[in-house]
């Protein structure tokens, strides 16, 4: 039987969790963000404060166990690697609790948070930059309905721009609403 998957904002009382997922050796090569708790503070909390951006935790029955940042294209330092619409969005994540690792949860998560990004109706788009050598993500995210676009350089990793068009996400995931794992 599986669980299920949910999502819930993320606050400043989740600074330790997210902190500690950083630490991660599945994680900080990719995220680059395994620093002392002060200069993370101080990144999480700038990152809280954006406007552009809305931190959430995924939760499997409740349980913490990833961490996302859905963002609007527009005012990302991903602007300037596409000819972005306005209502373009974007998504990060990691899997911070490695007990959920090679589990299939990455993708019904995924899955998931696209189908609430393109809950706003003039997102036509959801973009992606994975770390060019995280071939794990990459390949979740085009079984998701992503592809391919170009390898991009960003102040902090060579990534691979990707891009999921509603059209082709409700193709493939219209009928599915399976918000299991395990």
């Amino acid at each position: 039987m599986g669980r299920t998957i949910g999502f819930r904002r993320a606050g400043i009382d989740d600074l330790a969790l997210v902190h500690r997922w950083m630490q991660e050796e599945h994680v900080h090569p990719f995220w680059n963000l395994n620093i002392p708790l002060d200069r993370f503070r101080t990144h999480y909390e700038k990152a809280l404060a954006d406007s552009h951006q809305t931190l959430y935790i995924g939760t499997i029955d409740g349980e913490p166990v990833s961490y996302w940042e859905a963002y609007w294209v527009q005012g990302d330092v991903l602007e300037g690697s596409y000819p972005a619409a306005p209502f373009d969005q974007g998504v990060h994540l990691l899997i911070g609790e490695k007990a959920y690792l090679g589990k299939g949860c990455a993708l019904p998560f995924l899955r998931e948070m696209v189908r609430f990004q393109f809950q706003e109706p003039k997102t036509a788009k959801v973009a992606a930059e994975p770390d060019i050598r995280n071939e794990k993500m990459i390949h979740v995210f085009e079984r998701c309905g992503f592809r391919r676009i170009k390898p991009i350089p960003l102040p902090d990793k060579q990534a691979q721009l990707m891009f999921c068009e509603r059209e082709e996400f409700e193709k493939r995931w219209n009928d599915v609403y399976d918000t299991t794992c395990l």
